[in-house]
């Protein structure tokens, strides 16, 4: 236990380069992400193997989505209390042990288990990566590096199934894509071991000095903060145009319009491209720009582009060619919208920045999941696709213009 607690409270400091910073905290954010995306190409030898259905190997993605929105819930306030070091360290810790027993698993009902566990520890880091951020930078300089984060944020996860498609070839199996994500976290842990300190400031330890009291910041952020929700609305509505086009791609570009595998992931990658592409933009622009006026023009202009889709789904116009336009181009806007919100979001609550990450990231979290329950149920055509994007960015434009109207003196 000492020789933990050395380990835990050691004096180290921030990276000396801020893109060091960027890939610590963009690995951080990512390993959640890139544990979903490197296991479905697995799940059909999943399923044959363990001898189950496709809708309960489906049902461990489900469950690494649900214990994500736990872990969120449990890891925000605890890093307010104990410092964004410990927990941390531990959910990695937990995040090597439940691949490892998955790797060994011989039944799908410890594999859903140990995946929900897996979705708490991977919550530690991306949950405790948002809170440092609002330590260290605040309004545009939150939003310029939440804008960097995208270049291993959204890369990332853009190959992992193809990298799990190689590894689970060259391995012999789904089960060695476990093997290498416990590789994968113990190496994360020893970075944030020796790169991350607990960036906490005076402000966030007077935050509370009790379970009780850190777990009510929840509350008080709720009730004191007026645009806490609609800021944290709009990202996780953001995150929903994106579950839609990834749910509903395969099978409307391979199935519809006839595009072979590596066409698809093609298109895939393009898509992702553009998005970090427009993440970047945004980074560029916050430094002449507000965030708040940002988003006041992304949302708009993406309801315009998604609605036009609708329009060439409804009509039969355009095609590939029309479809994947509009996409591409609601995908690049998105890059600017979530970042400026989050920023936003967490950006009065020094002293509890934990607590609003987890608030966020669970919010985003549960409405990612209930995207994918809409998307599987309705179908993954042109119009349905269009239709999923209009009622996501329909409601982010609503939120804004309610927020706005709302706040005191138009200042949202």
């Amino acid at each position: 236990m000492n020789l933990w607690r050395q380990w835990a409270d050691r004096d180290v400091s921030l990276p000396r380069s801020r893109a060091g910073l960027i890939v610590l905290l963009g690995c951080m954010c990512a390993i959640g992400a890139i544990s979903i995306d490197i296991y479905l190409p697995s799940l059909p030898e999943v399923a044959a193997d363990l001898h189950t259905s496709d809708a309960a190997a489906q049902l461990t993605i489900t469950a690494t989505l649900v214990g994500g929105g736990i872990g969120q819930l449990l890891i925000g306030p605890l890093s307010d209390l104990y410092g964004r070091r410990v927990p941390v360290l531990i959910g990695l810790l937990v995040h090597v042990a439940a691949s490892v027993g998955i790797a060994l698993s011989q039944s799908i009902a410890p594999l859903i288990v140990l995946r929900v566990l897996m979705g708490v520890a991977n919550a530690s880091a991306g949950t405790v990566a948002t809170a440092v951020i609002r330590d260290l930078y605040q309004g545009s300089q939150a939003a310029r590096l939440l804008s960097q984060l995208m270049l291993v944020i959204g890369v990332a996860p853009l190959f992992a199934p193809s990298a799990g498609t190689w590894l689970a070839h060259v391995g012999g199996g789904w089960r060695f894509v476990f093997w290498v994500l416990a590789a994968m976290g113990a190496a994360l842990w020893l970075l944030v071991l020796f790169r991350l300190p607990d960036t906490r400031g005076e402000e966030a330890r007077a935050g509370g000095s009790s379970m009780r009291e850190v777990f009510a910041n929840f509350g008080r952020i709720l009730r004191t903060d007026k645009r806490f929700l609609p800021l944290t609305a709009i990202p996780s509505l953001g995150q929903g145009t994106m579950m839609s086009w990834v749910i509903c791609s395969p099978f409307l570009v391979r199935e519809v319009y006839g595009l072979k595998a590596w066409h698809y992931a093609l298109v895939f990658a393009c898509g992702g491209t553009f998005m970090v592409l427009g993440a970047q933009l945004n980074a560029a622009l916050v430094r002449r720009i507000r965030p708040v006026a940002l988003l006041r023009a992304a949302v708009p202009i993406q309801l315009i582009v998604a609605l036009t889709m609708l329009v060439l789904a409804l009509t039969h116009s355009g095609g590939l060619t029309g479809l994947l336009v509009t996409m591409f181009t609601v995908l690049f806007l998105n890059g600017l919208a979530p970042a400026n919100a989050t920023a936003l979001a967490i950006s009065r609550h020094g002293d509890a920045a934990g607590a609003a990450a987890a608030l966020l990231g669970s919010i985003q979290t549960a409405g990612t999941a209930l995207i994918m329950v809409v998307a599987g149920a309705i179908g993954s055509g042109a119009l349905q696709l269009a239709g999923l994007l209009v009622c996501c960015l329909g409601l982010s434009f609503l939120v804004l213009v309610v927020a706005r109207a709302y706040s005191a003196a138009n200042r949202f």
